[in-house]
């Protein structure tokens, strides 16, 4: 069993078969979940309501593809601060270019690493030098540019 941190609530195995179903069709209504797990479709509304109260549960999204949506290219980003203590004004700035889709403080060489997607790379060349650049108390940055996402999923639960 997962147990929350400063909490008494526990997930058990309803509770990762309810999330291993939703995982693989976030769509799936309530009701088939139910059918196949042999319980009422009343207690998947209040295992989703624990789960979400919980925080193991944060929303649900719509994920398309970028390319099919003509942005061709995926980059990765190591930043490099100033100072440490410019992490969280540089997250503000950076939390307002919409083409930043992940970032993350971290350890190693880079004060944060960042996932972008561009149409193509002279848009991909104006967020780097127009926007990401502008950030007060970043340094320097490298790019990478990805060619090919191979693996991409959900961690695996049980």
């Amino acid at each position: 069993m997962l147990k929350k941190d400063n909490s008494n609530l526990e997930i058990d195995n309803l509770d990762i078969d309810i999330l291993k179903q939703l995982m693989q069709d976030a769509t799936k209504p309530y009701t088939e979940i139910a059918k196949d797990l042999i319980v009422s479709g009343g207690t998947i509304h209040v295992r989703m309501k624990k789960l979400q109260e919980m925080g193991i549960i944060k929303g649900s999204h719509l994920i398309i593809d970028p390319q099919k949506a003509g942005y061709d290219i995926c980059a990765f980003l190591g930043i490099y601060l100033e100072k440490g203590i410019q992490y969280k004004d540089a997250v503000s700035q950076l939390s307002k270019i919409k083409e930043v889709v992940e970032l993350h403080y971290t350890t190693g060489a880079y004060s944060m690493f960042a996932k972008i997607i561009c149409r193509d790379t002279n848009h991909l060349r104006h967020v780097l030098n127009e926007e990401i650049q502008a950030v007060n108390g970043i340094q320097r940055t490298e790019t990478l540019i990805s060619l090919e996402e191979s693996i991409k999923r959900q961690i695996e639960l049980g």
